[in-house]
């Protein structure tokens, strides 16, 4: 199942998934100039970061609102980074959130798990109901893709509805509580299911009983670094080091901005901010 190769990934390779979140502000004067169109300056860029990072990275994850901004050229930069995931040898997340009716979620499906768009695994938004979730399990049960649905999240708003109490207990408690139960149907020989969940790294208040709560559920944990989590707080929502993914996006992809000489050692600086994000969460492989 494809939540065993991403358990040995992490166990390999380490905890870190790499955040594409690739905007044109993001990307140095001297690769820009070399190339007229929008989708190839950020598709060059994303091969630059994959190359210097798929044996020490677990997972890539393009937020594809980064691409959409920029049109056409924009999805097609998207189509090829996961492209080029693939033929790294490494897995992908496409995270696209979506959350709709069946008849939709089921194109939805078609689109990201088959289309041009294809990923390993993508992102939802369960809000709709879980009758937004079922369309994609198909997918789950051919082994071969998985899910991250939106638990609890890390940004400030998450407060504005995932906490209000129902029932004795938070909205997002009982989001997790009946994705647990739907896990159960995808698990593989990790121990972990194929539908994972989003759970934001900075709030940690909750994070010993979130864990405990979900023992077969895999987490992509958000808001390491730029968001305020520390590795700390990240090694929280994991077991024994694994049991989860930790994504940085601006804190790796823009690292080679912070030194004078950035370009010309570009894929050195992106190589070891992901070498010091995992020593930080605690990798010891």
């Amino acid at each position: 199942m494809i939540i065993d190769r991403l358990f040995k990934e992490v166990e390999d390779k380490g905890m870190v998934c790499i955040g594409l979140d690739s905007k044109l502000e993001y990307i140095p004067e001297e690769l820009k100039s070399k190339y007229q169109d929008t989708g190839e300056i950020v598709f060059q860029y994303n091969k630059l970061i994959i190359d210097s990072t798929h044996d020490i990275a677990a997972v890539y994850k393009p937020q594809i609102a980064f691409y959409e901004a920029y049109g056409l050229q924009g999805l097609t930069a998207y189509k090829r980074t996961l492209e080029y995931v693939r033929h790294a040898g490494s897995l992908s997340i496409g995270d696209v959130k979506r959350g709709d009716i069946s008849s939709t979620a089921e194109m939805y499906g078609k689109a990201h798990f088959e289309g041009d768009f294809e990923a390993d695994f993508i992102t939802l938004n369960p809000y709709m109901g879980f009758d937004s979730i079922t369309p994609y399990l198909p997918y789950l049960e051919s082994g071969k893709k998985g899910l991250f649905v939106l638990l609890r999240t890390s940004n400030p708003g998450a407060r504005d509805i995932e906490y209000l109490e129902a029932d004795g207990k938070r909205i997002y408690l009982h989001v997790g509580d009946k994705l647990a139960e739907m896990a159960k149907d995808y698990i593989g020989k990790c121990g972990y299911s194929s539908l994972g969940a989003v759970v934001g790294g900075t709030h940690t208040d909750e994070a010993i009983e979130i864990r405990e709560r979900y023992q077969d559920v895999f987490f992509l944990i958000p808001g390491y670094g730029a968001q305020g989590a520390t590795g700390k707080d990240a090694r929280l929502y994991l077991k024994d080091g694994n049991g989860g993914v930790v994504n940085s996006s601006r804190g790796i992809i823009t690292a080679y901005a912070k030194h004078s000489d950035g370009w010309e050692r570009f894929e050195d600086y992106i190589r070891q901010a992901v070498l010091d994000m995992r020593e930080d969460i605690g990798f010891e492989g």
